[in-house]
């Protein structure tokens, strides 16, 4: 069966950099794009990131666009999330997923992914 896998996560201060991967099995996965999202307690899930099925196209949330890089290594089955200049509001769980359809737009809606990991915490202090 498929299975998403984050790791990476942890305690980071402000204006820390942090690196979050998310290894992936059980599909083939460089027919898939690959996103993130991050949901922080009491609120909906956000869109933060999202990389083509080669890597030649990337989408960010307006939230990190400039601070956060995505990228992925086919070879090792693998995507991360470059986090740079952290601040406490990225504080959340970051999940990675998995999308077998291309998206006219963004593909920045929950309902656009079809596989999902368990989340890694990210906490970052002030």
């Amino acid at each position: 069966q498929v299975q998403l896998v984050e790791s990476g996560g942890g305690l980071v201060q402000a204006g820390d950099s942090l690196r979050v991967s998310c290894a992936a099995s059980g599909l083939v996965f460089s027919s898939y794009g690959m996103g993130w999202f991050r949901q922080a307690p009491g609120k909906d899930r956000e869109f933060v990131a999202d990389i083509s099925w080669s890597g030649g196209r990337t989408y960010y949330g307006d939230s990190v666009k400039g601070r956060f890089t995505i990228s992925r290594d086919n070879a090792k089955n693998t995507v991360y999330l470059q986090m740079n200049s952290a601040k406490p509001e990225d504080t959340a769980v970051y999940y990675c997923a998995a999308r077998s359809r291309r998206t006219l737009g963004v593909p920045s809606r929950v309902q656009d992914y079809d596989y999902w990991g368990q989340g890694t915490q990210v906490t970052v202090s002030s």
